[in-house]
């Protein structure tokens, strides 16, 4: 597909924006439109123009598939921005001050990335917010939201699940120590969350594929547990790429662990009271940094 390059005066609409991010989070054109409330029509009619725009092809589709071409995944971040920017703009000439508590949730593995300083830079830029703060297993908190216990969570969903706004996909990898050591004769010895638990579940399935028995060898109520157990060698157990903390290893491909797959962590916000500026404001505030703002922090 060839597409003109963008001209000297070329921007990016917003609604294209959003219909592209729908895209790329849901990769079906007929699901994007069910998000959005619109036709598939108009979401195939905004990505077209939106690759017009760019001069790039954003979406490969076919018959049956839709994938993200490179220049697609590249415009992913660029459009958060874009959006996180736009609404920041749209509040700002709006006078719309945030204001009041804004509920929370963090997937406590998230506690390692510059999430924290992205909540403390939001705080400074807007005192009249109080926070109140939440930090769980994501499915706890998922569970929270949707019992209106919570206005906006950031945490891990299941790849493709469709739900929210994707921040970051993440391959999930084995973790370790450099002297782990595994018979894979004998049970694999597993550092596990209690259930239900993501993680938890996509080690097991993996084993299982594989024809690998296992044991939880150490149930762990928070994320720091689990960098214990397993930094004192009673378990292995898995972690999103980027959030491989400084005490632990990836394992490598000599200790013959199936993959594991892919996650996403994800920003979802409560219907209730999403439209709060307070909300708006940090749901901006997060998808704007991007990717980096889920990595593992340096300090």
């Amino acid at each position: 597909m060839v597409l003109p390059g963008p001209g000297a005066g070329s921007a990016f609409d917003p609604a294209q924006l959003r219909s592209f991010l729908a895209v790329a989070q849901t990769l079906s054109f007929t699901q994007a439109a069910a998000r959005l409330g619109v036709r598939q029509s108009t979401v195939s009619q905004h990505v077209r123009k939106l690759e017009e725009a760019a001069g790039r092809a954003l979406v490969h589709r076919d018959t049956h598939t839709v994938a993200l071409t490179a220049d697609g995944e590249a415009m992913t971040g660029f459009a958060r921005s874009i959006l996180a920017a736009h609404e920041h703009a749209a509040a700002y000439f709006r006078s719309e001050r945030p204001r009041g508590r804004l509920r929370i949730g963090m997937s406590d593995d998230l506690a390692l990335t510059r999430l924290p300083r992205i909540l403390r830079e939001f705080r400074t830029e807007n005192p009249r917010v109080d926070l109140e703060l939440t930090v769980d297993q994501s499915g706890t908190l998922h569970r929270r939201l949707e019992n209106d216990r919570l206005d906006i969570f950031i945490g891990k969903r299941p790849r493709g699940s469709g739900e929210g706004q994707l921040v970051k996909r993440e391959r999930l990898v084995w973790v370790g120590t450099p002297s782990t050591r595994l018979d894979l004769s004998q049970p694999v010895p597993l550092a596990v969350y209690p259930s239900p638990s993501l993680s938890g579940a996509a080690m097991h399935e993996a084993l299982e594929r594989a024809g690998l028995g296992y044991r939880s060898a150490c149930v762990c109520r928070g994320v720091n547990g689990l960098i214990a157990a397993v930094s004192a060698g009673i378990g292995v157990s898995c972690l999103a790429g980027s959030l491989v903390p400084v005490q632990l290893s990836a394992l490598g491909p000599q200790h013959r662990l199936p993959e594991l797959g892919w996650i996403d962590l994800v920003l979802l916000t409560n219907p209730r009271t999403r439209e709060r500026p307070a909300s708006r404001a940090l749901a901006a505030a997060v998808l704007s940094s991007g990717p980096g703002g889920l990595s593992a922090s340096a300090g």
